[in-house]
């Protein structure tokens, strides 16, 4: 099982995104194995975004009843709140790694939340964040995501310092 996964509003959206079928089924796929692992995490920024887009940009758009019934759901994932500790980590994010006030907020919420994994189609696909490493849900595939973004157990290519130690004799 992998660790907290924080989820983007793009792939929320896509979800019911029809003008994209590939992206829509890469999108619910995610959801679904998130949701059955327990695994999801997102953002109150996030799922306002989500509610707004999914209502007042997309078409067709889903009526606001049933976005609602979306959101509300989306607070079983125990959503991070912006507060004191979000707004500071995003300032820091963005004068470190230039990016965009409201990027920083995702990347700076994920981070508070120990995600390992950013699924976004926003930000570079493979950039890490401190322990948190960015992935599009396009890209990278549910059945594998682990290897995709953990970082391998280092081992030294140096031999260990100070005297070797003594050999079992077998008897």
């Amino acid at each position: 099982m992998i660790g907290p996964v924080f989820v983007d509003a793009n792939v929320f959206v896509y979800a019911y995104d029809t003008r994209f079928p590939n992206k829509q089924e890469l999108a619910r796929a995610w959801l679904a194995h998130v949701w059955a692992e327990q695994i999801g995490r997102t953002s109150f920024q996030v799922i306002s975004e989500f509610y707004t887009t999914v209502t007042r940009k997309l078409k067709p758009g889903l009526r606001p009843d049933d976005a609602w019934y979306q959101a509300v759901r989306l607070l079983e994932w125990q959503p991070q709140t912006i507060d004191k500790s979000v707004l500071q980590r995003a300032r820091e994010i963005e004068q470190r790694h230039r990016l965009s006030w409201w990027d920083s907020m995702i990347v700076a919420a994920a981070q508070l939340q120990d995600c390992s994994l950013l699924l976004t189609e926003d930000l570079h696909d493979g950039a890490t964040f401190g322990s948190v490493t960015v992935r599009s849900p396009f890209t990278l595939s549910v059945d594998e995501p682990r290897a995709a973004y953990e970082v391998p157990a280092f081992v030294s290519r140096h031999p260990p310092r100070g005297r070797p130690r003594k050999q079992a004799v077998a008897r």
